[in-house]
C-alpha cells in the first residue's frame, strides 16, 4: 500500500513541473461556515489542475525503453494536459484519448502542451478502453489517471505542502473521482499527523466510492452525470480503494445545484475561478454535509480551475436561480396602450432590473384581446422575489415563476 515514503520521494520530481501552489486563508467563507477556511489553490497549478504533480512523478520514473515507446492515456482533461506537458518536459512522445464530450477548452490546451488527441467514447470509461488498445497497438506506456501509485504519490504531495504551511489544520477536504487525489493527500496528512481528519467528497451523480464503501468492495456505476466533469468516473480504482477505506474518515456527496452555487460563490466573493471538481470540497462545506467544530480550521482542496466557459456561462446562470438572483416570469396583460407600461412601473418601483423582455399576441393560449409577457430579471434574493411576486399579484397580476 502507499505510504508516506513514496509521497516524500515523488516530491523532487514534482518540484522539477509543479508549483508548490497558495493556502489562502478566506474571511469570507469563514465567516459563512464558522470555521477557519484555507483555499488550498491547485487552481492556480500548471495546467491549471493538481494532475500534473502525478503525471511528472510517473513519468519521470520510466526506463530507457519505456521513454523511447512513449506514453499513452485517457482523460476527461486535466490528467491529459498534466500528461501532456510533463511528458513533453521529459522528451516523451504523447497520446492522449479523450472522451468526445470533454470540454474543448481542455482539449485545445492537451494540444498545446505537445501531446496528439485522440476523441473517443461518451465519458472516461470508454476513452480508457481505447486508451488501452493503443497501448497494445503501439507499445506505449498507458500511464493511468489514478489509479497507480507513482501517480497517487504525486498527487500526495499537496498534503506534504499544506501540512507545512498550515501544521495545525483539523480537516483537510478533498474531492474524489477515482481516488488517486485522496489516497495520496490522506497518505501524507495521516502520515505526518494522524489526528487530522481527511474528508472526501463525490458528485452525487458519480459516487462510486460512496457506494463501494457502503458495499465493501469496488462498484462500478453503469453511467454518471454531473457537471464535475474532472470526477466524473464510474467506478474507484483498484488500488486507491484500499487507501481510502483504511485512511479516509468520511466520504459526502454533494448535488450539482450546490456544486454550481459554490463555484458562483468563489467567483463572486473569493474572485477565484473553479471548475465543478474544484467547488465540491466548498459545496460539502457550505451546505453541512460533515460535522465540524466551530472555529476548526479546514482547508478544501480547489482541486482545479480548467472549465468550459460554455458550462461556466450555465453555471453561473443556475447558481443566480438559486440564489433567486434571476429569475423567470410568465403574466398576461390585456392587449391595450399602457398595459405594457403600468406592469414595468410595478417592477421599477420594486427595483427589479430587466434583462429581457418578450411580448407576444399571437399565442393561442391567451384571449384574443390579450397578450403574454415573459420577463427575465435580475433581482437581490430571495426575500426580493417574494416581495416583488407578491406585489405583482396584489396589483392584479396572475404571475407565473418560471425559473
Amino acid at each position: 500500500m502507499l505510504e508516506l515514503e513514496d509521497v516524500r520521494e515523488a516530491e523532487s520530481a514534482v518540484a522539477e513541473v509543479a508549483r508548490h501552489t497558495p493556502l489562502d486563508h478566506s474571511y469570507t467563507f469563514s465567516s459563512m461556515t464558522g470555521a477557519e477556511v484555507h483555499l488550498k489553490l491547485e487552481n492556480a497549478q500548471r495546467t491549471g489542475s493538481f494532475k500534473v504533480r502525478g503525471a511528472a512523478n510517473r513519468i519521470t520514473r520510466f526506463t530507457d525503453a519505456e521513454r523511447d515507446a512513449g506514453v499513452v492515456t485517457a482523460s476527461a482533461g486535466n490528467h491529459a494536459q498534466g500528461v501532456a506537458l510533463a511528458a513533453t518536459r521529459a522528451g516523451v512522445d504523447a497520446t492522449v484519448v479523450m472522451p468526445e464530450t470533454a470540454p474543448i477548452s481542455k482539449v485545445k490546451a492537451t494540444r498545446s502542451y505537445g501531446a496528439t488527441v485522440e476523441l473517443h467514447g461518451v465519458d472516461y470509461d470508454e476513452a480508457q478502453e481505447r486508451a488501452h488498445d493503443i497501448e497494445a497497438e503501439e507499445g506505449r506506456t498507458y500511464v493511468h489517471a489514478f489509479d497507480d501509485e507513482a501517480v497517487m504519490a504525486g498527487q500526495g504531495t499537496i498534503g506534504v505542502e499544506i501540512m507545512a504551511d498550515l501544521p495545525d489544520v483539523d480537516t483537510v477536504v478533498v474531492p474524489v473521482g477515482g481516488g488517486g487525489l485522496i489516497a495520496g493527500v490522506a497518505t501524507a496528512v495521516k502520515g505526518i499527523a494522524p489526528d487530522v481528519t481527511v474528508v472526501g467528497v463525490q458528485a452525487e451523480g458519480a459516487s462510486s466510492v460512496a457506494d463501494s464503501l457502503r458495499k465493501g468492495s469496488v462498484q462500478k456505476l453503469e453511467s454518471v452525470d454531473t457537471i464535475a466533469d474532472g470526477i466524473a468516473v464510474r467506478g474507484v480504482g483498484q488500488h486507491t480503494f484500499p487507501v481510502i477505506r483504511e485512511r479516509v474518515d468520511e466520504i459526502v456527496t454533494v448535488s450539482d445545484a450546490e456544486i454550481a452555487n459554490a463555484l458562483v460563490l468563489l467567483l463572486e466573493r473569493g474572485k477565484t475561478l473553479v471548475e465543478g471538481a474544484g467547488a465540491v470540497p466548498l459545496a460539502a462545506l457550505l451546505t453541512g454535509k460533515y460535522v465540524y467544530e466551530e472555529g476548526e480550521t479546514v482547508v478544501p482542496i480547489l482541486s482545479g480551475g480548467n472549465i468550459d466557459l460554455n458550462l461556466l456561462t450555465t453555471v453561473i446562470m443556475r447558481g443566480l436561480v438559486d440564489q433567486g438572483r434571476y429569475v423567470k416570469l410568465r403574466t398576461v396583460l390585456k392587449d391595450r396602450p399602457g398595459a405594457l407600461d403600468k406592469l414595468l412601473e410595478v417592477l421599477t418601483d420594486e427595483r427589479a432590473n430587466i434583462y429581457a423582455i418578450q411580448h407576444d399576441r399571437t399565442n393561442r393560449d391567451v384571449a384574443m384581446n390579450a397578450a403574454e409577457v415573459e420577463l427575465d430579471l435580475e433581482t437581490r434574493g430571495e426575500d426580493h422575489v417574494e416581495r416583488l411576486l407578491d406585489r405583482l399579484r396584489a396589483e392584479g397580476y396572475d404571475v407565473e415563476l418560471l425559473v
